[in-house]
């Protein structure tokens, strides 16, 4: 055994081809940043299942999908996912897939491991596969689990750099994406689909993106046909894929070798505002940005303040912060005055938060 102050070197961007618990025993505990998992899914499928044409549908009925009881089917989802915990470190998180047949049970033995719930996420699928029955709903989405390892865990989440690509508007827990079709799903020789339920590129993507970080090890620990390997190349990320399936692997492999990753700025995290160095309202009086005596106002010219010399500024009787006085204006418990508050500048309005970044650029050039 090696000594504890040597880190064991992990299997990056490797293929375990084997059972996934067997696999996940063998890697060093708190090792990696993420999980994403799509386990089966327990369809408990009774016979074939066929179109009004009587064509058969290529459905799930692998055996990796087939569990003698819900008991069975529990007591594997809590080996693999206390396994998830084991090699997950201390501020790591996993997602998980599923849909209505195991997402519940999954969700609820996530919270008798001690994973603390963030939130989960309706895949709303573009394509769905009809309800050929017709005797239910047509299944058009699959929900995700997002869970951190533990409730003190300090989890990454890109809120900012989400909102930005989500034309300025928070990213909701709906996520609107097309099925795996085209040249992405993976065929056979014979034109047949190599995996039943690859998952597209783009819902591996926006987990990434959202989640982790560039650099960061992403654990897979249902590999299938590679998804999250591939997209954790394009990304800058590393990733660790489990397949008891050969078949699966070899298709994985070859599909990995050919990603060729993306330019390193077209995944650089942005700067998140909470990261960057603090600036109190007073700077800006100091640097001559703003005056004392200027006025500031908001951006419908309704509330009207006054700059005083020490930073702080004064609306009628009250004399405050630029956040308190912006609330008190509007009569709300609390306000950001970096974005209520605008100065008249060049015929115009000018937020004052645009001129805190005017300090923060001089801080970091300095």
């Amino acid at each position: 055994m090696k000594p504890a102050s040597v880190p064991l070197e992990l299997p990056l961007d490797q293929i375990l081809v084997g059972d996934c618990i067997s696999a996940m025993e063998r890697l060093p505990a708190a090792s990696v940043d993420l999980v994403f998992a799509d386990p089966p899914y327990n369809l408990q499928l009774g016979g074939d299942l066929r179109r009004p044409d009587d064509s058969l549908v290529d459905a799930v009925d692998d055996d990796w999908d087939k569990f003698s009881s819900f008991a069975e089917y529990d007591a594997f989802t809590r080996a693999w996912l206390g396994e998830c915990r084991r090699v997950l470190k201390p501020d790591g998180a996993l997602w998980v897939i599923g849909s209505y047949h195991n997402i519940f049970r999954v969700g609820s033995i996530l919270q008798d491991l001690g994973f603390w719930m963030l939130n989960d996420i309706v895949w709303r699928k573009a394509n769905p596969m009809p309800n050929f029955r017709g005797r239910r709903f047509t299944n058009a989405h699959e929900t995700l689990i997002w869970a951190a390892r533990g409730e003190s865990s300090k989890y990454t989440f890109h809120y900012e750099a989400l909102k930005g690509g989500n034309d300025d508007l928070q990213m909701r827990s709906d996520w609107y994406l097309p099925l795996c079709t085209g040249e992405e799903r993976l065929k056979d020789g014979s034109g047949a689909k190599v995996h039943p339920t690859q998952k597209p590129e783009a819902l591996l993507a926006r987990v990434m993106l959202s989640a982790s970080n560039p650099g960061d090890v992403i654990l897979d620990p249902f590999f299938g046909t590679g998804t999250t390997g591939a997209v954790a190349k394009a990304l800058g990320r590393h990733f660790i894929g489990c397949e008891r399936d050969a078949t699966y692997a070899d298709a994985a492999r070859k599909r990995i070798d050919a990603i060729t990753p993306l330019p390193p700025e077209a995944f650089a995290i942005a700067p998140s505002k909470r990261s960057e160095p603090r600036v109190p309202f007073l700077s800006l009086v100091e640097a001559g940005l703003v005056k004392a005596g200027e006025t500031v106002t908001d951006e419908k010219r309704r509330h009207t303040a006054v700059i005083r010399a020490d930073g702080t500024l004064v609306l009628g009787p009250a004399v405050g912060s630029i956040h308190k006085v912006g609330a008190l204006a509007q009569g709300l418990p609390s306000c950001n005055g970096w974005t209520f508050w605008h100065v008249e500048r060049a015929g115009g309005l000018m937020l004052l938060d645009t001129l805190r970044s005017e300090i923060r650029a001089q801080m970091a050039a300095a």
